[in-house]
């Protein structure tokens, strides 16, 4: 049992961050992890069932596939009812000017099956795909599964486990879904200007820094106020966003930020003290594309923020780059 334990811990990096592509939910993926182990210790305990597996790391990939496949069936339903815009739970982590870190865990086997910055917005588009094909999608272009084991899983032929995973990937790609291709030192030169604009209160300089098709989203899990829908177009982003972010001028010295990194991309982490003494805290993610915020995402829902670091002391508004 010891040799599966250590065989098991040397892919627990990876299934995690292909858990969370699947899942949006980090405490969800770690969870679909877990039980990925209890049914891998149950099944393989024994020495001479373990030798019938050839592969191991497939072999862990489709089973924490089927056990997402659960969750994000039941999830759907549960985000039917959800009360306004849905956003993934945010992985925030220090961000550090200067060449580009993993930015999504610090352990290596993570970084491994990171060929492509993760990003909020990916995030995002990946709700708009079916259960099945999220998890055919995440099988085979993270872990490379075969697709005749991913069809056995899914209970389709190789036919359909293929068209599943290909629609998959146009959804992805489609022309309305935001485009996130800048490195981090061009991020933090557009948020930079992002920030400058918003303090300025000048709706035509913000504009400049939105793509015309710029989309903001905000999750308040129905325990703040945001859009019900998503806001689009620079024009209206941009005025939404002045009302927004311009009340932190008015806030003083109640406001803090710093800059983050939100799922491995830049993205800025808020505390509001309000007069009252509540405490509300905010991460918003950026999609950057050609120079330009093709994508705002606004995660208010403290729900979804309990793993959030603490800002530290050199925190304020606007923050420091």
């Amino acid at each position: 049992m010891g040799e599966l334990v250590d065989e098991f811990e040397a892919e627990r990096g990876r299934l995690t961050a292909a858990a969370y592509r699947m899942l949006g939910s980090r405490s969800e993926a770690e969870d679909a992890v877990q039980e990925t182990w209890l049914r891998c210790a149950g099944a393989l305990g024994d020495p001479a069932e373990r030798a019938k597996v050839r592969n191991l790391a497939a072999w862990l990939a489709t089973t924490c596939g089927r056990i997402c496949l659960d969750v994000l069936r039941s999830a759907r339903v549960r985000r039917e009812s959800y009360p306004g815009q849905w956003l993934p739970e945010p992985l925030v982590g220090p961000y550090h000017p200067g060449p580009a870190p993993d930015g999504f865990a610090p352990d290596p086997a993570e970084r491994a099956v990171r060929a492509d910055r993760l990003g909020t917005a990916l995030l995002v588009v990946l709700e708009r795909l079916s259960p099945e094909q999220r998890v055919a999608l995440v099988l085979h272009d993270v872990f490379a599964v075969p697709f005749d084991e991913i069809a056995g899983m899914l209970g389709v032929t190789v036919v359909a486990a293929r068209q599943l995973a290909s629609r998959a990937r146009r959804a992805i790609t489609a022309p309305d879904a935001p485009r996130h291709t800048a490195d981090l030192a061009e991020q933090r030169r557009v948020v930079a200007a992002f920030v400058a604009a918003t303090q300025s209160g000048e709706l035509a300089e913000l504009v400049r820094v939105l793509a015309p098709d710029v989309v903001l989203i905000g999750d308040g899990g129905g325990h703040f106020p945001a859009a019900r829908r998503p806001v689009t177009g620079a024009d209206a982003v941009g005025r939404f966003t002045l009302g927004l972010f311009g009340q932190a001028g008015r806030y003083g010295g109640r406001v803090r930020a710093r800059p983050v990194l939100v799922d491995g991309s830049l993205g800025l982490q808020f505390e509001i003290a309000h007069p009252d003494g509540r405490r509300q805290r905010l991460v918003t993610a950026f999609a950057v594309h050609d120079g330009r915020i093709t994508g705002i995402f606004n995660q208010l829902n403290p729900d979804k923020l309990t793993r959030l670091p603490d800002l530290g002391a050199g925190a304020e508004w606007p923050p420091r780059w």
